[in-house]
């Protein structure tokens, strides 16, 4: 069978329609269907922001910046940043409607070349890292009662977040409506432990517990270098705020959604997040934070007691619940990568029975998998590696939203942000990606670089030149039977819609509809 065939649903009344019903029924392709409401927009906001970076980064932030008033310095600048940035991503969202997330964006102002770049990069290491970081966390906070006082065993651990991986790569294949119900039911039930975390905080400040808060800018570390490392961390934790252009085919009514999901998501999680941080230092030292492998436990320990077991309990739930959040997206960009001949055309491909983009899903758990095989142990190399890759396209992406209005400025906008606001991202994202390099320079940065630039490799002889192996038909005619997924509808580009748009109808169309 050919990789192009595509396959479609037919009816039991099928036989009986005139050939006008069939012609007019060939029209319907499997697809991608809007099943992503305000509720899930803000749960899919939130619930991937809320994961395990709360729970984990408040260490990585203090251990480099070096006082209380100094870390929540940086949590509020974070939470401002994400905002902006965010708001940024909404123009570019709701002018080219569809999902993949910066890949769209920086293809459309930058070309192919960069538009593929970032998908070699977030498909291959961004992406599967961000899913198995938080699988990570899930793993070592489902294993932390078992081993009361010590660390759990490197391979149970793997084992805890290889089955955190399977179950939400089985969840997501099987129906986006079940997926969608996973984020919401997840996000309300890390909202309760955030919330029972803030309140068993401020009863312990009532009770005097104001120790470690009185001389907040004490020991204070102002370096170059040391604020931007705290950031890294900060916006790990924020990491998420982007994750709606990721699925923008998906919403519903996305010119108002959009917008209201992010204006209620991401200034909500900076509030929590501050909250839970005054929490966490009304209990604990700042040394005691950075000692402390897993800081909600220490801090349930201390504050709930005999229910204490509820908090590992609830950490988990949180970090599966970011989890299916961080699978739901990643899944999308490699389908809109491979709709794009960006990638294997089969990761574009939509299951018949379930529509959902199974090939893409399945492959980037795969992926994420393999990243838990090293040593799990060193998270926060995980966490700069992961930020110092996504910033440099994020950097990249604020700075279309200032090149497509130059280049494309008949393109509908329904929402237009001031511009000095993309100049501020972009200005951040460049002093984010050079003061480590600058005052610290580190292997792992000169990693990254590399890795980007070597998927030029791959891009002038598969993509420019179209040079794909023989074998590649026959494997996508193959996978295509075995997953029973068919290619998705092509959607025209931008340019062709608004040029329908300006152009008037003619007369002889007018009078023949």
């Amino acid at each position: 069978m050919s990789s192009k065939i595509r396959l479609r649903k037919v009816s039991p009344q099928h036989d009986m329609m005139k050939d006008s019903d069939v012609r007019e029924e060939k029209r319907d392709v499997i697809e991608l269907k809007q099943e992503v409401g305000i509720l899930g927009g803000i749960s899919l906001v939130v619930g991937t922001m809320i994961g395990s970076g709360i729970f984990m980064s408040p260490a990585n932030i203090i251990s480099n910046v070096g006082s209380v008033g100094s870390s929540l310095c940086i949590w509020a600048a974070c939470g401002v940043l994400s905002t902006l940035a965010a708001l940024s991503y909404v123009e570019l969202g709701l002018m080219i409607r569809k999902s993949g997330g910066e890949y769209q964006y920086l293809k459309e102002a930058y070309g192919d070349l960069v538009g593929f770049l970032l998908a070699w990069t977030s498909i291959i290491v961004t992406k599967p890292s961000s899913f198995a970081i938080i699988a990570i966390g899930f793993a070592q906070y489902v294993t932390a009662p078992f081993y009361p006082g010590c660390t759990p065993p490197d391979t149970i651990m793997k084992c805890a977040a290889a089955f955190c991986i399977l179950t939400i790569s089985t969840i997501n294949c099987f129906s986006v409506k079940l997926s969608n119900f996973v984020q919401i039911f997840f996000t309300g039930a890390k909202l309760l432990i955030i919330a029972a975390i803030i309140i068993g905080g401020f009863v312990m400040m009532g009770q005097g517990k104001t120790e470690n808060i009185t001389n907040g800018f004490e020991n204070s570390i102002s370096s170059f270098s040391a604020v931007a490392l705290g950031f890294y961390s900060g916006l790990w934790s924020y990491d998420g705020w982007n994750q709606l252009n990721f699925v923008t085919e998906e919403i519903k009514n996305p010119v108002k959604n959009f917008p209201i999901a992010i204006l209620i998501g991401i200034p909500m999680v900076t509030v929590l997040y501050i909250l839970v941080n005054i929490a966490y230092f009304t209990v604990m030292t700042p040394s005691e934070i950075i000692a402390s492998s897993a800081v909600a436990i220490t801090f349930g320990d201390r504050v709930f007691g005999p229910a204490s077991f509820i908090v590992p309990v609830a950490v988990a739930c949180s970090t599966f619940g970011a989890a299916n959040g961080s699978a739901f997206t990643a899944a999308r960009l490699t389908y809109a990568a491979g709709r794009n001949g960006h990638m294997l055309n089969i990761f574009s491909y939509i299951s018949v029975t379930r529509l959902t983009p199974s090939p893409a899903l399945i492959f980037n758990s795969f992926i994420a998998l393999l990243m838990i095989l090293p040593n799990s142990s060193n998270f926060s190399t995980l966490i700069d590696y992961f930020t110092f890759a996504s910033w440099i396209f994020y950097g990249a992406t604020f700075l279309s939203v200032i090149v497509l209005r130059i280049r494309r400025p008949k393109w509908e906008r329904p929402y237009k942000v001031w511009i000095v606001i993309p100049a501020i991202c972009t200005a951040a994202a460049v002093y984010l990606i050079i003061a480590p390099i600058v005052e610290q320079p580190s292997l792992a940065y000169l990693y990254a670089a590399c890795f980007i630039l070597a998927g030029l490799i791959f891009y002038f002889p598969l993509i420019y030149f179209k040079k794909v192996p023989p074998f590649m038909e026959p494997l996508n005619a193959f996978l295509q039977e075995l997953l029973e997924v068919v290619p998705p509808p092509d959607i025209p580009d931008l340019d062709t819609e608004t040029e329908l748009k300006q152009e008037p109808p003619s007369p002889t169309l007018e009078a023949k509809f």
